[in-house]
């Protein structure tokens, strides 16, 4: 019988991506450990988010916060900034909250079991399972959406995601060795980034090629299944951009709960159907000809601007101005970046 989890860890010592966070599998072999620090933190940053966004992020944060004590130790508003840019902004809010609980629950060790990782905020199943097993080299089963596609295919599972994942996950289960588990979870992965694309896969350099189902079905290119996603909806919103004479930018910190919640931005309205004008303060606000438009995980969103001068004096009922020793535009989210981006020709000072 073809021992399929030995016969990917010969491909993986050849041929594993190089990873910031990753210890190779020639160095892994020598007894060099990964920092479960570094581990943890790439699963976070990776959740939703491509290898390639994730990379200068996170030698970023290693380079600022190179510890878990360090990280617990930072300010919330500094961690947020520092993310701008990456996206699901409730990830940044959980990695301080993990950050602060290993430090005061375990005294700064990460937990090396499945189990004890699951109570720690902001790490499900998955992330628990990647984290024991590429960090402790424990043999958890670890799926993401490489490793679905890779089982869909080995075993030609025509069932459609998301109800087939228990399937999927028992197929990969069965898969997973006792011996370098953590390796062999990391070469599963790369299989499916580099060689198991979800287009046009490159079968014929692929290490299991003669054991996968659907390449001898011709239905690989098929796989895996979803059900049809609905439609995307469209929320509307309003912005209001001023500046004032000193230079500074009216801005506000958005509410802990909810998208981009923690991170700087413009005083605006709800985002809805029909959302109602809401002015921080008296001025000619004036709405600008372009609108700033931004695509969440499930709605688009579109931004109508208003732009205002304000005085030295003025007083907003929301927000605050902020000089530019105090605010980059750096430090904002994507979509608030937008705006600002549209807004700055109209109201950079020369």
């Amino acid at each position: 019988m073809r021992d399929l989890s030995s016969e990917l860890l010969a491909w993986y010592d050849v041929h594993a991506r190089e990873m910031p966070w990753r210890v190779g599998p020639s160095d892994r072999k020598s007894g060099v450990l990964p920092d479960p620090y570094a581990v943890w933190m790439s699963e976070i940053m990776l959740q939703q988010t491509t290898v390639a966004a994730v990379r200068n992020y996170h030698r970023k944060f290693l380079a600022i916060w190179p510890t878990v004590h360090d990280l617990a130790a930072a300010e919330d508003a500094d961690i947020m900034a520092a993310w701008a840019g990456l996206g699901y902004y409730a990830r940044a809010r959980n990695l301080l909250k993990c950050a602060r609980a290993v430090v005061a629950d375990y005294d700064g060790q990460f937990p090396d079991t499945h189990a004890e990782l699951l109570k720690l905020p902001g790490i499900g199943p998955y992330t628990a399972a990647a984290v024991a097993s590429i960090a402790f080299d424990r043999p958890e089963t670890v799926v993401d959406g490489n490793v679905e596609r890779v089982m869909a295919r080995l075993y030609d599972i025509h069932a459609p995601l998301p109800g087939s994942k228990p399937e999927l996950t028992a197929k990969a289960d069965a898969l997973t060795p006792q011996r370098r588990p953590g390796d062999y979870a990391q070469a599963v992965m790369d299989l499916g980034a580099t060689i198991c694309t979800p287009r046009s896969p490159a079968c014929g350099i692929c290490p299991w090629r003669d054991a996968c189902a659907a390449r001898l079905a011709g239905t690989a290119g098929e796989l895996p299944k979803k059900v049809p996603k609905k439609k995307t909806p469209t929320r509307f919103g309003i912005v209001y951009v001023a500046r004032r004479t000193d230079g500074a930018w009216l801005l506000e910190t958005r509410p802990e709960k909810g998208l981009l919640g923690g991170m700087l931005g413009w005083p605006g309205s709800d985002w809805c159907d029909a959302p109602e004008e809401n002015a921080p303060f008296e001025a000619d606000w004036q709405p600008l000809d372009a609108e700033a438009r931004h695509t969440f995980t499930h709605f688009h969103l579109r931004l109508k601007i208003m732009i205002a001068q304000a005085e030295m004096d003025t007083a907003p009922a929301s927000g605050q101005f902020l000089t530019s020793d105090r605010f980059s535009p750096s430090a904002l989210p994507t979509a608030m970046r937008k705006v600002f981006d549209l807004a700055y020709v109209t109201l950079r000072h020369d």
